[in-house]
């Protein structure tokens, strides 16, 4: 192994990253890992035979030698510094030669610290937090109840404000990273067909529960800021938690620090408003991800479909045509081509019309231009049993013809099926002018289901001190509205699964597919 020395620092301050375009960047990656490791053990220097140790024994170099020219590259960089090493120093002898101890930079230890959010985020899948909805829910629960003294204590104003900002940044990047890595499965550029099929359904499921999730608390959510906004309760917890942060800050900086504090919470708590709150003709991206996620269920669907007609033989043309195209770029010359466009194409002889070697010798001793018509050119001889019977019979058993017609009936009947079943719960659902929300009466798990989505979507567009709200269904097949009653009262909703409670409201629920129309 060769190890080159390290160049003239860079003048632009990014030398810490040099070694990732030269060779053996993995021995330096290790090096670096090594001095990381270390640090985090509260171990400052290493010797070179420190690090020789640390290495893995698998990418370890045989000499010692070769991780000190490594070392001595990276100190070249900017990535480690190199001290005399006198601690070992028992002769003159000892002090003339070069011993050194390292230790990582500042720019080295900030590169690593960038290669590892680099690393992290390369190999992240994220995943959708339902847990974390519901530690919102808490958050924004407790932020109301502060809001409602008259003096709020600023640390539990500042712990909550913390708590929730977190636990919101963590549901955000998550879900976008889940749905990043989600469209790379469905677009098949990172996974296996068999570990897709594997656990397409289990993927299927845990979308529908996350979905179910998002459309009852994304309402409650919602519902909460809002009364937060509205009762102007905010922005004195958003300055109470700006003024504890700014708390240390010295005293000619205090303003300036609190100002800026106070900034950064009002952000936060935009960015979270904006999250799961419609507004000014600009969609929620609570409800943006809904979407997505319930069109990717769909989406894995066709991609199931298509691994199955995969799987089945079907062929793709516009590959077919690419390496037919292939072909013809390496044929060496035109006779080449001709055939294999003959071949291809089925631009051949007729199959019955057979020539012997005594007409290929006629055909040489008198050409036969290729313009003559078949009417002026010497007959052709046919054999007797083509002409007997029409056709030549092969030999052997046939080829067996697999019979899909059972599996598509059954697709066919389960396809019906959910149609019907969709369709009966849009009929349970549809009412008959307005009613109360107590007199829908029991629900079959379909309707319920279909229920709550209609409801969550009515919920998600309500604003504290309103009476009345419409909402159309993500298909646009159904529009429910609902308003409330001024006697108030609780509706009681039984399933199979339980009994649904909550405060009972008037109720129009409308299905636009069958002549229905929005008013």
């Amino acid at each position: 192994m060769t190890i080159t020395t390290a160049p003239e620092p860079r003048p632009d301050g990014y030398s810490p990253f040099a070694h990732l375009g030269v060779q053996n960047t993995g021995l330096y990656r290790q090096v670096m890992r090594a001095f990381v490791i270390a640090k985090e053990r509260f171990a400052v220097h290493l010797r070179p035979e420190d690090v020789h140790a640390a290495l893995p024994a698998d990418g370890r170099p045989a000499e010692l030698e070769v991780v000190v020219k490594a070392l001595d590259s990276l100190v070249g960089w900017g990535n480690l510094r190199a001290d005399p090493d006198t601690a070992r120093v028992t002769a003159v002898e000892d002090f003339y030669r070069k011993r050194f101890i390292y230790q990582l930079t500042r720019a080295g230890e900030a590169a690593e610290e960038a290669l590892g959010v680099y690393d992290e985020a390369l190999g992240r899948r994220g995943a959708l937090q339902a847990v974390a909805l519901h530690d919102i829910v808490t958050q924004l629960r407790a932020l109301l109840v502060l809001a409602a003294e008259e003096q709020p204590d600023q640390a539990k104003v500042h712990l909550a404000l913390d708590t929730l900002a977190s636990r919101f940044a963590a549901l955000a990047d998550n879900a976008g990273a889940f749905m990043g890595s989600l469209q790379r499965t469905i677009d098949l550029h990172d996974v296996e067909e068999e570990v897709f099929l594997a656990y397409k359904d289990r993927l299927i499921q845990y979308l529908e529960r996350f979905i179910q999730d998002l459309i009852t608390l994304g309402g409650r959510i919602a519902r909460l800021i809002l009364e937060l906004e509205d009762a102007g309760g905010i922005e004195p917890l958003l300055r109470a938690a700006a003024a504890r942060e700014a708390a240390d800050a010295s005293p000619d900086e205090a303003e300036h620090a609190e100002r800026e504090a106070y900034q950064r919470w009002s952000g936060r708590w935009t960015g979270l408003a904006a999250w799961f709150i419609s507004r000014e003709g600009r969609e929620s991206q609570a409800r943006l991800l809904r979407g997505r996620a319930l069109g990717a269920i769909p989406q894995l669907l066709a991609v199931v479909r298509s691994l199955s007609e995969r799987r089945a033989g079907r062929s793709d043309r516009s590959a077919d045509f690419r390496t037919l195209a292939r072909w013809f770029a390496e044929t060496p010359d035109d006779d080449a081509r001709h055939r294999l466009w003959r071949t291809a194409f089925g631009l051949y002889p007729a199959r019955h019309l057979t020539v012997d070697a005594e007409t290929l010798a006629a055909r040489a001793a008198r050409p036969v231009p290729a313009a003559t018509s078949w009417a002026a050119a010497e007959p052709l001889r046919i054999s007797p049993q083509l002409r007997r019977t029409g056709s030549y019979e092969r030999r052997g058993k046939p080829r067996k013809v697999e019979d899909r017609e059972g599996a598509r009936r059954r697709l066919g009947e389960v396809a019906a099926k959910q149609a019907a079943e969709i369709a009966a719960a849009r009929a349970r659902l549809v009412t008959d002018g307005v009613t109360r929300l107590s007199g829908l009466g029991e629900l079959d798990p379909a309707s319920f289901g279909l229920f709550l989505q209609l409801l969550g979507d009515a919920l998600a567009t309500w604003r504290p001190g309103m009476r009345h709200t419409l909402a159309t269904s993500n298909d646009g097949s159904m529009e429910i509205r609902l308003s409330a009653l001024a006697a108030g009262g609780t509706a009681e909703i039984r399933t199979s699964g339980g009994v649904f409670r909550g405060p009972d409201h008037l109720i129009e629920i409308i299905d636009l597919t069958d002549g229905g129309e929005a008013r």
